[in-house]
């Protein structure tokens, strides 16, 4: 029910370029393809845009969690992600 609302709150937002946004979208997408992926184990684009996009929401939650790690532990807990491996 909270990652519904969730959505919905993402959706009406009008700033599509913030981080949080973003994030949002690529991870409808990975959960997309990931189930795509289940039905159809040798395609390979597929698979390859699945890791390039996995890539890109890594990179905008490290940039998250240094920039605001308040927003970075809201979003993460919002849409069910585990939290980045710190180096």
């Amino acid at each position: 029910m909270a990652k519904n609302s969730f959505i919905s709150f993402i959706s009406q937002e009008e700033n599509r370029g913030s981080v949080e946004f973003q994030v949002f979208r690529f991870t409808k997408t990975i959960r997309r393809l990931t189930s795509h992926l289940e039905l159809h184990k040798k395609d390979y684009s597929s698979q390859r845009g699945l890791r390039k996009i996995l890539g890109k929401r890594q990179r905008l939650l490290a940039y998250l969690s240094k920039k605001n790690r308040i927003r970075y532990k809201e979003l993460i807990s919002k849409l069910n992600i585990r939290e980045l491996k710190t180096r």
